[in-house]
């Protein structure tokens, strides 16, 4: 067997693991280091998983995961989150379907402060749902949204995705910071579209809510204030060049202990349960990290990315309809593998045929997240949908991805933007050049 039939075969092994429900860490580092020794030697593989395990908990840049992870979760047990919500409420409330708008809305600017999906959807699911059900919203379409809504911490920095991507593809995670935040920002806006054209053409799905004075408005945008310190502070200064990602997650992790503490709400229990799900997330993502950097130098020594990449990039194709079929496969594949585990599992192959085509890697991995964005409301292992579906158990899970499907064409219409207008994601990147 050729290195490259053993690259193959250890890909259709890996797909067997994973639908097998073994966890995704385990099977990367399971097939990546029989296939190491395989392809190589086995002395050689009982080396290559004591150096990448060592160096990648030893690893100073990946601390950036944890104390970005921390700064969420001590925002989301602050009640950072609720204040967001109002003032959206106050503001999109009276339109139709204004409430779920006002969700979207506050899941985006809670993404400024936390960079997780699941975390983000938990979190307005707690908070939004309860005032969606006393506003009589379809319950279908209230979770839904919030599925689709938390989808967009993904995307608006500080994201856990595009550190991954940065330290996979060795780019900067400023650059990838800076360059979700135009394309954030549209996703957001299409999804209140959608919103406001499926309550126009039937209002009962979220009819609109009171009318609130200009006074509550413009008092409400108070609560709004500690994210946007926290937001400035840690993009402005990476922005400026003050300090680096690292540094920046510090001084976020610090701020949001430092604005919990002024608004009376540090308390040990808070504390401990901040500190709890930081060490859970964290120690998750970086066994993934382990796992998918055994899994990478197996595919590197079998050969199968480089022959994947020059076949692509020798089909009689332009190279936007190759782009195409790239995101058709995160498309489907993000059906049935969770969206971080499929960067880290793709990246490696797909980004020397990126490079070949002419693409940008800043552009490429922005694109990575939007269509693994989609991953995460679709059907069968949206996880999403699963984490609202938890919360609101009396709304059946068929019922959630019922409801958050129409937001799939909005991210396929935020990617068609993308491609056909590439500038709206390298533009402020451009700038720190």
């Amino acid at each position: 067997m050729t290195e490259l039939q053993v690259g193959l075969v250890g890909c259709l092994l890996l797909c067997v693991l994973l639908v097998s429900s073994m966890p995704v860490a385990f099977a990367m580092a399971i097939v990546g280091f029989a296939g190491f020794a395989l392809v190589v030697t086995p002395g050689a593989a009982l080396s290559l998983i004591t150096i990448d395990l060592y160096d990648t908990f030893s690893n100073y840049s990946l601390t950036v995961i944890p104390l970005f992870v921390l700064m969420g979760q001590v925002s989301f047990h602050a009640g950072i989150s609720r204040n967001l919500f109002q003032a959206a409420y106050h503001w999109l409330g009276p339109l139709p379907g204004g409430l779920a708008m006002a969700t979207v809305g506050a899941c985006t600017a809670f993404g400024a402060i936390c960079g997780s999906g699941p975390a983000t959807a938990a979190t307005m699911a707690s908070v939004a749902l309860p005032e969606m059900r006393r506003y009589r919203y379809q319950p279908e379409f209230g979770c839904g949204t919030v599925a689709a809504g938390g989808s967009l911490a993904m995307l608006i920095p500080p994201s856990i995705v595009f550190i991954v991507y940065a330290i996979l593809t060795e780019q900067s995670i400023g650059k990838l910071f800076i360059s979700g935040i135009v394309p954030g920002l549209m996703i957001a806006v299409l999804f209140c579209l959608t919103i406001y054209w499926m309550c126009r053409r039937d209002p009962e799905l979220g009819p609109a809510g009171p009318p609130t004075s200009w006074a509550d408005k413009w008092r409400s945008l108070g609560g709004v204030s500690d994210t946007v310190l926290l937001f400035a502070l840690v993009m402005g200064g990476m922005f400026l060049g003050v300090f680096t990602p690292t540094e920046a997650a510090a001084i976020g992790a610090a701020g949001s202990l430092a604005i919990a503490g002024y608004r009376g709400r540090l308390t040990w229990k808070m504390l401990h349960q901040s500190l709890l799900e930081t060490v859970r997330t964290s120690c998750m993502v970086m066994v993934i990290v382990a796992g998918a950097i055994i899994f990478g130098h197996f595919l590197g020594v079998s050969g199968l990315p480089a022959a994947l990449a020059r076949w692509l990039a020798g089909l009689p194709l332009p190279a936007a309809c190759i782009m195409g079929l790239m995101v058709l496969f995160y498309l489907v594949a993000g059906c049935f593998v969770d969206a971080l585990a499929l960067v880290f599992l793709t990246v490696p192959i797909f980004y020397p045929v990126v490079l070949e085509l002419g693409y940008h890697p800043i552009w490429f991995g922005v694109m990575i997240v939007v269509v693994t964005q989609m991953g995460v409301i679709t059907p069968p292992v949206g996880v999403n949908v699963y984490v609202v579906s938890g919360i609101a158990r009396d709304v059946p899970l068929q019922g959630v991805f019922k409801g958050a499907l129409p937001f799939l064409w909005a991210l396929v219409v935020a990617v068609s933007l993308m491609i056909l207008f590439p500038g709206m994601v390298l533009f402020l990147p451009g700038l720190l050049d």
